[in-house]
């Protein structure tokens, strides 16, 4: 890719670096969305050994590219995303993958594709991961920035997306967990 192109591309994206999501980190700062791009982009590395039939290569792939269209449309938390939010992220996606020269338009026009039929064992650790990292996050922040249906929804989301594999139920099982825990210990009681 020549150099004007790249920048181009990179300046297209930058936006992800100050969008922020409705997460909280730690700190009590909201989180960007490219700070959730690059754990989930690490949990897909470091979930490797437990599925070594899949490319993981292009699982990190997949979270490093999945949410390029909220460098345009910003983020919309999943409780309150449409339909048409849906569209018109799909839409900004389009857009800045036509920004891009071939091969990479087709190879990412087609990881996108994968990414939403949802057939590949790829396509489901990246989507189940996504929301796991979400509720980890979720976990990490202070209890004062949970909104009130966080408290049922942190335990029920993602049980669709993890029902492929041991692994991930196992997983989404211990963060359930420390979600009951955190509510626990917030709200003055014991362990």
């Amino acid at each position: 890719m020549n150099p004007q192109t790249l920048l181009h591309f990179l300046n297209l994206v930058e936006p992800m670096k100050y969008h922020t999501r409705h997460s909280w980190t730690s700190t009590g700062r909201q989180e960007s969305v490219a700070e959730h791009s690059w754990r989930l982009s690490l949990m897909a590395y470091l979930v490797k050994d437990e599925f070594p039939e899949a490319d993981i290569s292009k699982v990190i792939l997949m979270c490093i590219c999945h949410d390029l269209g909220e460098a345009v449309t910003g983020d919309i938390p999943a409780f309150l995303k449409t339909e048409e939010n849906r569209e018109t992220e799909a839409s900004a996606v389009h857009t800045l993958l036509s920004a891009l020269p071939e091969p990479y338009q087709s190879e990412l026009t087609d990881l996108f594709f994968e990414m939403e039929e949802q057939k590949t064992l790829e396509s489901h650790i990246y989507k189940a991961l996504d929301k796991m990292e979400c509720l980890v996050q979720h976990n990490e922040a202070p209890i004062s920035t949970w909104l009130p249906l966080e408290y049922e929804q942190n335990l029920t989301y993602g049980a669709e997306q993890v029902a492929f594999s041991d692994y991930m139920k196992h997983l989404r099982k211990r963060i359930n967990q420390e979600s009951l825990d955190k509510e626990k210990r917030e709200k003055g009681g014991t362990l």
